[in-house]
């Protein structure tokens, strides 16, 4: 369109010199970064004819309308009867301007028949231009749609590649999460176990209390029958001063009663010393016997308490000897089966032993240590449960070291029926008590499990805890452990450690 505009102007100013040649008045018009030059024609001696009506009004293309006011009118007249020269100059411009109208009518016709068929080859070229520029946006397009498809792979692979890496985090964290919940479980566990022994503990000294209260006034009682004592005695003591007196008297006759006796004394130790050098006869030195297999050997087949005297040792020791299980000579180091006496001791009674041979008590770590290391020895582990099904753990060889070494533990040749993996702590573990922790554990194994044993990392076994009767249906970590037998269900009713020489 703007093409077809400046086209016009050109040919508008080609035909205007023409029109009014002669005439050297000029006009410029600038049109975007074209110019454009028309040449007026000169009015001054050109006068309107008289139809003409001059008006300050604009130009209109219609004729101006018939009907005006009477002050119009009037007004009109006034300024016909005083023309300037600047209405005489817009009257030629008025003038000029309709003669230029109907030329750009006739231009307008001439450009509409002749302009037609350049106006169709040009919307052809444009047609054909745009189709160009088309194909070269839509290969543009196509190149950039590619280009963008490579980069959206691009981003889709790093999203697949940081999606997994997402997922693999987020499968550490819930293992991470499962075994926080484990450890959570397992807190509260031994919180409620520990409630439970505290509940435990509760009773007990509720119950020490009540012996307590009725030991002292037993004691009151007792106090008492003192006092009546003493005054019965007091009396006693009046009448003994009164009978002191009569005896005095008869101190003489008993004396000379004495002397007698004195003399026939003396008569019959010399007799005694006479015979002693006539008798030659040597005397028998006791049998000392080391262990409970040499007992078995010299004919014994009852079980019970017996003598036995250790090696490189003055001192005798009273055991208990097993003379019926699996061919007897077993000597008992520890044995439980009423919960009569209490396990949860120091080191230095365990180190020496408690409790009473004929029932329950620990034979002492010393005596153990003296005993194991003399010879070979191998251990028998005997057990029962609430039920009354037995069981046993054997052991080929067994010892135990010195109190420098915190009586670590030895056992080697695991068999029998009580599990199928040896529930006794690795060759190594120490001894701990409640007052010497000796275990593998940042805990205290002997305060949580009470009693003594080789804990380790409070272990798989404890044969000391806290003995719980059989009507108790609650899993108590501080109780009679033996778990590869039945887990930590075990509740045993009876334990036993014994000994016999592993050629016996």
């Amino acid at each position: 369109m703007g093409r077809l505009i400046a086209m016009t102007l050109a040919y508008l100013a080609y035909l205007l010199p023409t029109a009014i040649g002669g005439q050297k008045q000029q006009h410029r018009v600038q049109h975007g970064p074209c110019s454009y030059t028309f040449i007026l024609p000169e009015v001054d001696n050109c006068r309107p004819s008289k139809d003409y009506q001059f008006t300050d009004a604009p130009q209109r293309d219609s004729p101006p309308e018939a009907e005006n006011d009477a002050g119009q009118s009037k007004q009109r007249q006034d300024q016909r009867e005083r023309p300037s020269w600047q209405e005489r100059k817009l009257e030629s411009l008025e003038s000029a301007m309709e003669n230029n109208t109907q030329w750009l009518q006739k231009l307008e016709n001439f450009i509409q028949e002749n302009v037609r068929s350049g106006m169709e080859e040009i919307k052809r070229s444009a047609v054909h231009t745009q189709t160009a520029a088309m194909l070269e946006m839509g290969t543009n397009l196509l190149s950039r749609s590619a280009e963008q498809t490579r980069k959206l792979t691009d981003v889709e692979t790093q999203v697949l590649n940081q999606t997994s890496r997402l997922e693999i985090q987020l499968l550490e964290y819930s293992l991470f999460t499962n075994r926080l919940e484990k450890h959570i479980l397992l807190q509260t566990q031994e919180i409620s176990r520990l409630s439970d022994k505290n509940s435990f503990l509760e009773q007990r000294l509720l119950a020490l209390e009540a012996r307590y209260g009725k030991e002292l006034q037993s004691l009151q009682s007792e106090k008492e029958q003192l006092q009546h004592l003493l005054e019965r005695q007091g009396q006693l003591v009046g009448q003994l001063q009164g009978e002191l007196g009569s005896s005095t008297l008869n101190s003489t006759l008993i004396q000379s009663q004495q002397a007698m006796l004195t003399d026939t004394v003396q008569k019959l130790l010399t007799k005694v010393n006479h015979c002693n050098e006539v008798s030659s006869i040597p005397k028998k030195e006791p049998h000392h016997f080391r262990d409970c297999a040499e007992i078995l050997r010299s004919g014994v087949k009852e079980s019970g308490v017996y003598s036995i005297r250790l090696h490189n040792s003055t001192r005798d020791v009273e055991v208990f000897c097993d003379m019926k299980i699996q061919g007897g000579g077993w000597t008992v180091l520890q044995h439980r089966r009423n919960g009569s006496v209490d396990f949860h001791r120091g080191w230095k009674e365990y180190k020496m032993g408690f409790g009473e041979p004929s029932g329950e008590h620990w034979l002492g770590n010393e005596i153990i240590h003296k005993l194991t290391s003399s010879q070979e020895y191998s251990l028998h582990v005997q057990l029962k449960d609430r039920e009354g099904n037995e069981a046993y753990s054997h052991y080929d060889r067994f010892y135990i070291d010195g109190e420098e070494s915190n009586y670590s533990l030895h056992a080697e040749g695991f068999s029998g029926t009580a599990g199928r993996t040896s529930s006794l702590t690795h060759t190594g573990s120490q001894f701990s008590t409640k007052d010497r922790d000796n275990d593998s554990c940042t805990c205290k194994c002997a305060q949580l499990a009470s009693g003594g044993w080789w804990f380790e990392a409070c272990g798989p076994s404890n044969l000391n805890g806290i003995y719980y009767p059989a009507s108790s249906n609650v899993v108590r970590y501080n109780g009679i452990k033996w778990y590869y037998w039945k887990g930590p269900n075990t509740m045993a009713t009876m334990t036993t450690m014994m000994v016999r020489p592993a050629n016996f």
